[in-house]
């Protein structure tokens, strides 16, 4: 049962305890040797903490990669410190003082969880444990039995224990819990029988139809909103979010509180780029969108074939090694007996002379080959056929990016001028007592004269200029920082790959050097 303060003295879940929780369970030889040496908890998997009259979890950050936790029988009273257990398979917390379940939010992986005998009262914070398959509850104070339909979110819970909690004095709880999770296959340590199951689901079908056909709505929804951010993630990898349809457009108005205004004047519902004007915006808008996804598919195949290449120069580069090695290790396979069972000390030293100058010729030859291909592949990186260029060498995709820009500037500055004349025009009506429209106070009042009016317009024409050119800008660094990642991570795995071969080679050398001064001379 769970235990309170006035049966045990609390303990705090120090490093010292952690530290001999983990010795403890060690074989003996070994826990002797880390208690020793010390231990490495990210190399710790399973740790047993039963039993130790603890009040907080704590002190478990280093185990980031635990699986199996057991916290069984303290006097536990809040789940907590669990966040970089993200590798938790197996969680028992069972028999201690909790409340209310939280703090599981990161255990993504956990497959089997005990909050048997504690003080639970509702089934709540678990929604990211979408592999849960046994789930063990019992003995808590949990009364209502609508609260099981929580569980239905667990696709793949198969074991449940509820034995022991109020909700299970209801004679229908069996029959209520079967229906509700049709994939249960235990209850309460009893197997759900096929006839168990029948009974159930035909007497709440009235209840869990209606679920089912919620569940499968908002299923629905989620898929479609899954797909649209999978369709946006891959727009804006070819750097043209948002260009297919009038986003940029409308974002022009959104924040012009003068363009507002000048709507309401007499003639800017007839003007004639109005309608015209949205349409060839967004027609143009969408061209470089289009342009944009079949750019970025020649770009990937472009990356994927430099790749390639780069690939296939290595092995080639390694097949050579590994045949200079071999015609090595070929000549000189009985060497170190010669040296060994040599006629003479005069003769030995002379093969082990020629042997050493076999080996810095080896190790020559294989240095000579890596340095070479590390130059070649240098030269390979630096001219990466990636489309969008340097700035200012004016390759395809910029030059694409700036003259459509280019030409949705053209459309709103020839909008623009419509408008001024528009502006203008209200303006000499106003002031003839002519205006026929009964326009807002606001709007009134930028009709006071011709500076007025013209300096709301202007305003107005910057700020979707402005627009215009940071969606232009957004666009240029997207690619150049594009370029400059697919180049840097080019250069930084051939400097590994150059880094570890050359390793590799000092290595190998040393050994056959050391094998050879290793060789005794029989006299």
């Amino acid at each position: 049962m769970s235990q309170l303060y006035n049966s045990m003295e609390p303990n705090v879940m120090d490093d010292e305890m952690v530290q001999k929780a983990v010795e403890k369970q060690l074989p003996e030889d070994i826990g002797k040797l880390a208690k020793r040496e010390g231990i490495n908890f990210k190399d710790v998997t399973e740790l047993r903490l039963s039993f130790r009259s603890i009040l907080q979890i704590d002190n478990l950050w280093q185990f980031e990669n635990l699986t199996k936790l057991q916290l069984d029988n303290n006097i536990i009273e809040k789940i907590e410190a669990l966040e970089s257990l993200v590798h938790l398979v197996w969680l028992d917390l069972s028999f201690n003082n909790i409340e209310v379940i939280e703090g599981l939010a990161t255990l993504v992986k956990l497959q089997d969880l005990s909050l048997y005998n504690n003080r639970i009262s509702k089934l709540e914070h678990m929604d990211t444990l979408r592999e849960l398959q046994i789930f063990s509850i019992g003995k808590n104070n949990l009364t209502a039995l609508e609260d099981v339909i929580y569980l239905r979110r667990f696709k793949n819970l198969r074991t449940l224990n509820l034995t022991g909690n109020p909700l299970c004095n209801d004679e229908q709880y069996p029959l209520f819990v079967v229906a509700h999770l049709p994939a249960l296959v235990y209850l309460d340590f009893k197997l759900v029988t096929d006839a168990t199951r029948e009974v159930a689901v035909l007497k709440y079908q009235d209840l869990t139809e209606p679920l089912e056909r919620e569940e499968a709505w908002a299923l629905a929804q989620l898929e479609e909103k899954q797909a649209k951010q999978k369709e946006l993630e891959y727009h804006k990898a070819a750097f043209v979010e948002y260009l297919n349809g009038p986003f940029l457009f409308d974002s022009m108005y959104a924040e012009d509180t003068e363009a507002a205004k000048l709507a309401y004047l007499p003639g800017t519902k007839y003007l004639d780029s109005g309608v015209t004007y949205r349409k060839e915006f967004v027609s143009v808008c969408e061209n470089l969108f289009n342009y944009g996804l079949k750019e970025y598919e020649k770009r990937e195949a472009e990356v994927s074939d430099f790749h390639e290449c780069l690939h296939e120069a290595v092995t080639a580069n390694q097949q050579e090694g590994r045949k200079i090695i071999l015609d090595f290790e070929d000549r000189n396979k009985r060497t170190l007996d010669e040296i060994h069972y040599a006629s003479s000390y005069d003769t030995a030293e002379s093969k082990r002379a020629k042997y050493k100058e076999d080996i810095l010729q080896l190790s020559e030859a294989l240095m000579t080959l890596e340095m070479g291909i590390a130059d070649q592949l240098e030269v390979r990186v630096e001219h990466i056929p990636v489309r969008p260029p340097t700035p200012g060498l004016g390759g395809p995709f910029s030059l694409t990016i700036f003259c459509t820009m280019t030409q949705c500037r053209d459309l709103e500055n020839h909008h623009h001028e419509k408008l001024l004349e528009i502006s203008i025009t209200a303006l000499e009506k106003s002031a003839k007592n002519e205006l026929d429209e009964d326009l807002p106070a606001d709007v009134r009042m930028l009709l006071v004269d011709k500076t007025t009016i013209v300096n709301a317009a202007t305003a107005s024409h910057g700020i979707r200029l402005l627009k215009i050119t940071k969606r232009e800008s957004d666009i240029l660094s997207n690619t150049y920082r594009w370029q400059a990642s697919v180049t840097e991570e080019a250069f930084q795995t051939e400097m590994d790959r150059n880094r570890d071969r050359v390793r590799e080679i000092v290595q190998y050398i040393d050994s056959l050097q050391e094998e050879l001064e290793n060789v005794e001379i029989l006299e």
